[in-house]
């Protein structure tokens, strides 16, 4: 068979015989991390020892996920990215040093997932976080950048235990699901902080401030927040970029910076990907000199 005719084939039997929020709402979501559980232990647990940086959030998380990715990517550091939706190709999800993975390995996965599928009957977005774990084992990436799909704390995603956890931002979204306030939904977000690991809030809000600060209390885990590690000025425009001065508060530096994310929002997420890297760097120990970060995010 034809890979692009086996590709489709496997795709058809993941859309036929898995459970789609897309399709059922609420009713295809799993209420706790058993499934997950027991799909990566059928796969010799590929999340173990994953160095990752986990993202939620109701908005931004797509663009600050992709950004970290690129700056770790431009940095020297094999990258697995995993986001979702697709918007066109279903390998959108999972990618490998910005390329989608192949449709050969998709194939093979879901071959031999077959009989473990049919036992565990989990979800297609439990599939979709098992594939992509298995996938950066399988490539050997250094690190992945894993953004969650819906909440943080019951979220497939949320068995990792990352170098960093980030919180974009939070705004009303899928209340019947995460609840009917800002603080109930931040309190499903804030899921995703874990034990003596960092986190990062991309936006202080008065109404969701107090939960992240009980909740990295809590966890003994240190918070930070975006706008106390940089600051961005835009200073110029035009049809291909935005320009800003881009102020590091902690080492008082100043650096010109262009992007071609050319909403006015996009600030907020490149904000979050530079204090991101910051924190990386001093919690973590990567190398990511600015060189690197500014074309990541020029490009």
């Amino acid at each position: 068979m034809e890979v692009r005719a086996a590709y489709d084939q496997a795709l058809q039997y993941l859309y036929e015989r898995l459970p789609m929020f897309s399709k059922l709402g609420k009713d295809a979501i799993k209420k706790d991390l058993t499934n997950i559980r027991k799909l990566c232990s059928a796969f010799n647990s590929p999340e173990s020892g994953l160095r990752c940086v986990h993202i939620a959030g109701t908005n931004g998380k797509g663009s600050t996920s992709h950004l970290i990715a690129a700056i770790l990517q431009e940095s020297g550091y094999s990258t697995g990215l995993y986001t979702s939706p697709h918007l066109i190709d279903f390998r959108e999800r999972i990618r490998i040093n910005g390329k989608p993975v192949s449709r050969e390995w998709v194939v093979s996965f879901v071959n031999q997932a077959k009989d473990v599928m049919e036992e565990i009957q989990p979800s297609f977005f439990e599939v979709t976080v098992v594939m992509a774990f298995q996938a950066f084992k399988d490539h050997g990436v250094d690190i992945a950048v894993i953004e969650t799909g819906l909440g943080g704390r019951l979220d497939s995603t949320n068995i990792i235990t990352p170098l960093l956890s980030v919180i974009t931002n939070i705004s009303f979204d899928h209340k019947d699901v995460l609840g009917n306030t800002l603080k109930e939904i931040a309190s499903e977000k804030a899921g995703i902080i874990k034990p003596g690991v960092p986190v990062l809030i991309g936006e202080q809000q008065e109404e969701t401030d107090s939960v992240f600060f009980e909740a990295s209390l809590h966890k003994q885990s240190t918070l930070y927040y975006a706008e106390a590690l940089w600051d961005l000025v835009r200073v110029g425009k035009d049809s291909d970029y935005q320009y800003y001065k881009a102020v590091h508060k902690a080492k008082m530096e100043i650096h010109d910076l262009k992007t071609d994310l050319m909403g006015d929002y996009q600030h907020h997420n490149i904000k979050n990907a530079l204090s991101a890297a910051a924190i990386l760097v001093a919690a973590a120990g990567l190398e990511l000199p600015f060189g690197a970060i500014s074309s990541a995010v020029s490009n």
